[in-house]
């Protein structure tokens, strides 16, 4: 989606540097295309409430030589790019967050890029960038497990089905059968 950076600009609240944040959202945009910027009211961790500039959607990760859509969010605060924008992972209800060295159990993303961040030397894009790289490395969810499935009785268990399956990213995945009965995905 192209979003022009005169409404990323009458998007913004009027107490953020509106030039610059319009700016480094516009790059943003053109590098992860999946991404949507919104105002939306973001809840800390005393209770108080404002409303903040976001970027939601999904960024690529390379893993295992296949790409994947990992589902984030990305707040900037008013006084951006002074501090660091903070971070989530959004699994959506087929996915389970998987907690590692830099996924928090709030889904948060704590990683040293965040901690050292200098404004002027780090950007938006080059966040994204990191996390793209390191979730590449460590991807921050799965699918959920399949529930087991019912005792079926003898006569019919002898006709073994194949199945598609629609996950996250909207793809049809073939379903077989394994001899154990659970089933093995194919892409």
């Amino acid at each position: 989606m192209s979003v022009s950076g005169d409404r990323i600009k009458k998007m913004l609240p009027k107490t953020y540097s509106r030039r610059l944040v319009s700016y480094e959202i516009g790059v943003a945009l053109l590098h992860f295309q999946d991404l949507e910027p919104a105002v939306a009211r973001y809840v800390y961790n005393d209770g108080k409430i404002k409303n903040l500039m976001s970027l939601t959607g999904t960024i690529p990760v390379l893993f295992q030589e296949k790409t994947y859509d990992i589902p984030v969010s990305v707040w900037l605060e008013e006084n951006y790019p002074q501090s660091a924008p903070i971070c989530y992972v959004t699994p959506s209800r087929e996915m389970m967050l998987l907690r590692g060295n830099y996924i928090s159990m709030d889904s948060a993303v704590t990683f040293p890029f965040l901690d050292e961040w200098k404004a002027g030397e780090c950007s938006l894009v080059s966040l994204l960038q990191v996390m793209s790289a390191v979730f590449g490395e460590a991807p921050p969810v799965c699918m959920k497990p399949q529930p087991e499935r019912q005792q079926i009785p003898c006569g019919l268990q002898c006709s073994r089905q194949n199945s598609l399956v629609s996950k996250f990213d909207g793809i049809q995945y073939l379903c077989l059968p394994t001899e154990d009965g659970h089933n093995e995905t194919t892409c």
